[in-house]
C-alpha cells in the first residue's frame, strides 16, 4: 500500500468548512470559514501549484439529551453534533484529498477533525501526531472547566482521558499524549497544569521558546513523527499569535509568536513534508480590522504550502 505524502508540490488540497462556535462564548467564530474564502484562501493555494477543492461547510448532525454533572456546560448537545459530523467528514475527506484544510470555527472542531484523521492514520498503520499551536493547552474534561466552554476540551478527548464517556462519542482511535506537542503555551489553569504534570504529552511553553528558539524544539518533534513514519495534524489557533497582529479571536493572551516565528514554524513543517491534515481555527472576523488576521492566517497556510522569499539553500555571505 502506498502510503500519502505530506505537504508538497501539486497537493490536490481539500477545503471543509466547520462553522462551529457553540464551543466558545463569544459569537463571530461561524463567520470564520467564509472570512479564509473571502481572504482568498483557494487562490493562494492554487497559485503555488495545487489544486483546491472546496467541499463547502459541514452542519452538525442532531443530537439530544446530553447531559453533564457540570452546571457551567453549555451548548452540549450541539457541540457533540458538530462533533460526530466532523469526524465522518475530517475521514472522508483524507480519502478525497491529499491533505484536508478544516476552516473553522472555534476550537471544539478538533473534538470531530482529530479522531476522524486519526481513524484514517491508524487504517492506513501509521502512527498520528498532533502539533497544537495555542495559547492554551484546551487539556479540560467536562467536569473541570469552569467556564464550560467546550473548545477547552478537544486535547484532553482526543488523547483518550476519563470524563467524557457517555457524552462525548466514542473514539475509534485516540492519538498517543506521547504523539501530542504544544508550542505557544502561554494561558493554562490549575487543573490542565496538574494534569499535563502527569502525562507525556511535550509542551513548549512560550517561556522554552523565549529561552531555546523556535527552531530546536520543532525539529526535535518533527523527526520524532518522521522516525515513526507518522501522519502530522497540525491545529493552528488564532490566539498562538500576537494580537497586536492577530486580534480577531475572543481568547487574546498578550506574548504570542510573532509573525516572524510563525512564518518560520510553517516555513519548517513544509520542508519536512510531514503534515498530513490542517485546522485553522478561532478566526472571529466580527473582531478583526479590516480582514488583517484572515489574510494573516492565509499568509501562513501559504508558507505551510510552499510559499517562500528565496528558494533554498540560502548561499552563505
Amino acid at each position: 500500500m502506498q502510503l500519502k505524502q505530506g505537504v508538497g508540490l501539486a497537493m490536490k488540497i481539500g477545503l471543509i468548512g466547520a462553522p462551529v462556535q457553540s464551543g466558545a462564548s463569544q459569537p463571530g467564530c461561524i463567520m470564520g470559514p467564509d472570512a479564509y474564502r473571502t481572504a482568498g484562501l483557494a487562490g493562494a493555494l492554487q497559485s503555488l501549484g495545487h489544486s483546491v477543492v472546496d467541499f463547502g461547510n459541514s452542519q452538525p448532525e442532531s443530537v439530544c439529551g446530553r447531559k453533564s454533572a457540570n452546571p457551567a456546560v453549555h451548548n452540549l448537545d450541539e457541540t457533540v453534533g458538530w462533533a460526530v459530523a466532523l469526524e465522518g467528514r475530517a475521514h472522508h475527506a483524507c480519502r478525497s484529498a491529499d491533505v484536508p484544510i478544516f476552516l473553522g470555527g472555534d476550537h471544539s472542531l478538533s473534538i470531530g477533525t482529530v479522531p476522524g484523521v486519526t481513524r484514517y492514520s491508524n487504517e492506513q498503520n501509521r502512527p498520528q501526531f498532533v502539533l497544537w499551536l495555542d495559547a492554551h493547552p484546551d487539556f479540560h474534561c467536562l467536569n473541570s472547566t469552569g467556564s464550560g466552554n467546550l473548545h477547552g476540551t478537544p486535547v484532553a478527548y482526543f488523547t483518550g482521558q476519563e470524563g467524557f464517556e457517555n457524552i462525548y462519542p466514542d473514539l475509534a482511535a485516540s492519538v498517543p499524549q506521547e504523539n501530542v506537542c504544544m508550542m505557544g503555551i502561554r494561558s493554562v489553569d490549575r487543573f490542565e497544569k496538574q494534569a499535563l504534570s502527569t502525562l507525556s504529552i511535550t509542551v513548549f511553553d512560550m517561556r522554552a521558546l523565549d529561552e531555546h528558539g523556535i527552531v530546536a524544539p520543532l525539529k526535535q518533534f518533527l523527526e520524532k513523527v518522521r522516525q515513526a513514519g507518522g501522519a502530522l495534524h497540525v491545529s493552528l489557533d488564532v490566539d498562538f499569535l500576537e494580537p497586536a497582529i492577530a486580534p480577531a479571536v475572543g481568547t487574546t493572551v498578550p506574548g504570542g509568536a510573532t509573525f516572524r516565528e510563525a512564518h518560520l514554524i510553517m516555513e519548517m513543517l513544509h520542508d519536512s513534508k510531514l503534515v498530513t491534515s490542517l485546522d485553522l481555527v478561532e478566526l472571529n472576523p466580527f473582531l478583526d480590522d479590516r480582514g488583517r488576521t484572515a489574510h494573516l492566517m492565509v499568509d501562513l497556510c501559504a508558507s505551510l504550502f510552499g510559499r517562500t522569499v528565496l528558494d533554498r539553500p540560502t548561499k552563505s555571505f
